[in-house]
């Protein structure tokens, strides 16, 4: 036998070590040179591994969940097989293609090149089926061994279709409920579970809430809408604040700053990498808006949708999850009255966004109706004082309520 060793490589930006997020080939397998064989998790993002040479898989370094060490085997394959060639993967491929009364009677299955239930495909689909909520298992796959492509999610997507429907329920009670689902800790949600650990331990957060009267807010927004493109992208309210925070940074740089408790230094930065907390299919992670200060309006929630988009799909670079100066949050109409955000290390200052809503209030001594909305603040209370941390948000509130004044110099 002819062994060939298959060690993780470099991923880059320091890594010294991966987490098996999900393996694409088991022990037995055959596969060509290139063919996918494993996502790796890194801190910040999926990186899919192909196989450098053709072979069958003779040995795997553990099981999803299990971290390996750079430049530590990661898998094993016996290259003394003949494994087919791309030449004659065609040609066994075109001998046994299906006459055409055949294809008519007898649809390709669905994809499931692993025998046990599992779905070739990658790591990015995964998670955009997950949102759907579409069962893999009943998509059709055209890659090599029935593996689901873009292509062939997003068709299947078009068609509207969805997994198995569940059993209906009725309104009828009774019947007791006896069964537990346990799901193993890993992969991303496991990074965010240590993430959310460690800040919770280490910092000790002072939360600040405010409301704000953004009814001028939303009537600029409206009307700047309106003038856009009926295929144009429309202005969410979070470019504003966005915008607006940006500005009020300018007077408040203790909170656009990192804590290097390696050095026990703060670092103030100029610059304003601004973190999009983004609700994915692996949980939540922090998209980075890169120099937002240098953004205008419309730059700037072209690119919050970009790196949002990028994130929910997988398909995010490191450098796109990783180096945000100050990070909002925000659940959109699900925002509740208010929250208490978890600081995103090394940061030391989160803007939680909660939904916006119409009610009364005191204006000139009459009880007229306004568009309100809370922002729930959270900083580290070892580095900017609670007056800091209260001014700072009184400066987002005055801009947000006079929202020319976020575009004056």
């Amino acid at each position: 036998m002819s062994e060939y060793i298959f060690k993780l490589p470099d991923l880059g930006e320091g890594t010294v070590e991966a987490e098996i997020a999900e393996w694409m080939v088991r022990v037995g397998d055959t596969v060509l040179e290139e063919d996918p064989i494993c996502a790796m998790l890194t801190d910040k993002a999926a990186v899919e591994l192909t196989a450098p040479v053709g072979g069958t898989v003779v040995s795997i370094a553990g099981d999803e969940g299990d971290t390996v060490s750079v430049g530590s085997p990661l898998i094993i394959f016996d290259t003394s097989g003949e494994a087919a060639g791309p030449d004659e993967s065609a040609a066994e491929t075109s001998a046994n293609v299906p006459t055409a009364s055949e294809s008519e009677t007898k649809p390709a299955p669905p994809a499931d090149s692993t025998g046990d239930g599992k779905v070739a495909t990658s790591p990015s689909i995964r998670a955009r089926a997950r949102e759907a909520g579409i069962d893999l298992l009943q998509v059709q796959g055209t890659g090599p061994r029935g593996r689901i492509l873009k292509s062939d999610f997003e068709a299947f997507q078009a068609k509207g279709e969805s997994g198995p429907g569940k059993a209906p329920t009725t309104a009828s009670g009774g019947e007791k409920r006896t069964g537990v689902t346990e799901i193993k800790v890993i992969g991303m949600r496991r990074k965010i579970a240590e993430r959310m650990s460690q800040a919770n331990q280490e910092i000790p957060h002072f939360t600040y809430v405010e409301e704000i009267d953004v009814t001028a807010l939303e009537s600029l927004r409206e009307h700047l809408n309106s003038k856009k493109a009926p295929e144009d992208a429309k202005l969410t309210p979070l470019a504003f604040i966005g915008l607006a925070l940006i500005k009020a940074l300018r007077d408040f740089p203790q909170c656009n700053a990192h804590y290097d408790k390696e050095r026990n230094v703060i670092v103030r930065h100029d610059a304003v990498h601004l973190g999009i907390a983004t609700q994915t299919g692996d949980g939540l992670k922090v998209a980075v808006v890169k120099h937002a200060e240098a953004r205008d309006l419309d730059g700037l929630a072209t690119e919050i949708r970009r790196v949002s988009s990028s994130a929910r799909d997988n398909t995010a670079s490191r450098d796109e999850l990783s180096g945000s100066t100050i990070t909002i949050t925000s659940l959109g109409k699900m925002g509740g009255i208010v929250s208490t955000p978890v600081i995103n290390q090394p940061e030391v200052g989160i803007i939680g966004v909660n939904k916006a809503v119409d009610r009364p209030v005191v204006a000139g001594g009459q009880v007229v109706v306004r568009r309100m909305m809370n922002l729930s603040s959270s900083f580290d209370h070892r580095f900017v004082d609670g007056y800091d941390g209260a001014a700072m948000v009184q400066a987002l509130k005055e801009l947000l309520e006079q929202p020319a004044t976020i575009f004056m110099p």
